[in-house]
């Protein structure tokens, strides 16, 4: 009976943990955790964000810390033509990616995007604008981040009443005789679309979504397209008229040399920073053409962050994407760029809702199109505009410039 004990005994003490049966504990092996490994990502953006998209990467790497260490290059890019950059080497191009919503389907079709896993909730949160911005045949392929990339008009108030600003010709005399300008950007053909939009003259993507149709050089259309180019002579004529670009714009706002012109939200906090209390926000004045006044029409769109179908690290570089365009994120965006959320709600945030230059965007919308045109659309129309802007100086017949503008835009 005490062998049997002593088996027993024997036996529950091989079972239990030595330190159980032996009057001396040992110490347990020390866990071992292990290495974050290192995500090398490479995001390109905006110049005027570098400072915006810095905190968010920090505060990117700061939420995610405990589960990867990341090396994150951020490279200005142009949004505008992010895609050309991009397709030139899809492998070696950047993981995430800011740019036009115009450029979503040649991406989705080159293949540098792929369709956005679990978008519901992407869907649910973004504007109903900014989600048909960023989808190709129904289907999401980038991350709405703004819903505000079109123009409207930025005014001193020093100068004009909220009924000057209604009418261009109004704007230009309050000019001349304050010896002042008003500016807009003719070398661009985004802002040159403000001429023809409310006429009756088209242009648009044919049917296989590369090539325009266009009919700005129309001779039998109620506004004929030599209508449109006369009138731009008339305001060019002005010595209150200035084309500028963007960056001249701003540096005629900060000189006080120019008092009113057409640009976007990107601007916003320049202009106000300049301007002060007395800056004001409208939509697009009317323009006399054929003895009355058009209104100014306006391209509108998105921007949108898209994820590299390439990239070495797509998870990662999708919490990227998320967290860039984040409510969060957006709302920090609004206040340190004055670009407007394509989250819904960071829109209907009240400091967005009180922003002179959203409500003048807003108000502008009603005469603004989602821009839609193939590569060919830009150069053609920014030679015709920029004769324009400097005169004519040639004396061709308006008529054969339009023609050969349409044939540029139309080319195959």
């Amino acid at each position: 009976m005490k062998k049997k004990i002593l088996f027993l005994l024997l036996s529950v003490c091989i079972l239990l943990p030595a330190a159980a049966c032996g009057e001396q504990e040992q110490e347990p092996p020390a866990a071992t955790l292990p290495t974050p490994s290192t995500i090398s990502l490479t995001v390109w953006g905006a110049e005027e964000d570098a400072a915006l998209l810095q905190e968010i990467f920090s505060s990117f790497q700061a939420h995610y810390a405990g589960e990867a260490s990341f090396q994150i290059t951020y490279q200005p890019q142009s949004e505008s033509n992010c895609k050309d950059v991009l397709l030139g080497d899809l492998e070696g191009g950047a993981d995430v990616f800011a740019f036009a919503d115009d450029q979503v389907s040649a991406l989705a079709a080159a293949g540098g995007l792929d369709p956005i896993e679990n978008e519901a909730g992407l869907r649910a949160s973004s504007l109903s604008a900014a989600v048909e911005a960023a989808s190709v045949d129904g289907a999401l392929y980038a991350y709405p981040l703004t819903a505000d990339n079109g123009y409207f008009l930025y005014y001193n108030k020093a100068y004009f009443s909220e009924e000057d600003v209604q009418n261009l010709d109004r704007m230009l005399a309050v000019a001349e005789e304050a010896e002042k300008l008003v500016s807009m950007d003719w070398s661009s053909a985004w802002y040159v679309y403000a001429f023809f939009g409310n006429t009756g003259l088209e242009i648009g993507l044919n049917d296989d979504g590369l090539t325009n149709y266009c009919t700005w050089n129309s001779t039998d259309n109620p506004i004929r397209g030599v209508d449109v180019a006369q009138s731009m002579l008339s305001i060019a004529a002005s010595p209150a008229f200035a084309n500028r670009t963007d960056t001249a714009f701003m540096e005629g706002v900060r000189d006080g040399s120019v008092i009113a012109g057409i640009s976007g939200v990107w601007n916003a906090v320049a202009v106000e920073e300049a301007w002060g209390r007395n800056t004001g926000a409208a939509k697009l004045p009317t323009y006399t053409c054929k003895g009355r006044q058009i209104q100014m029409a306006s391209f509108s769109g998105c921007k949108l962050i898209g994820v590299n179908a390439y990239s070495q690290h797509p998870e990662w570089a999708a919490k990227l994407a998320e967290w860039i365009t984040s409510e969060s994120n957006q709302r920090l965006r609004f206040q340190m760029r004055g670009q407007g959320p394509a989250n819904t709600s960071a829109a209907n945030s009240p400091e967005v809702q009180a922003s002179p230059a959203i409500a003048a965007l807003l108000a502008q919308s009603e005469f603004s199109q989602l821009q839609r045109v193939g590569g060919k659309f830009w150069d053609p129309v920014a030679e015709f505009a920029g004769n324009m802007a400097e005169g004519n100086p040639s004396g061709a017949a308006l008529q054969a410039q339009l023609d050969r503008m349409v044939e540029g835009v139309t080319a195959r």
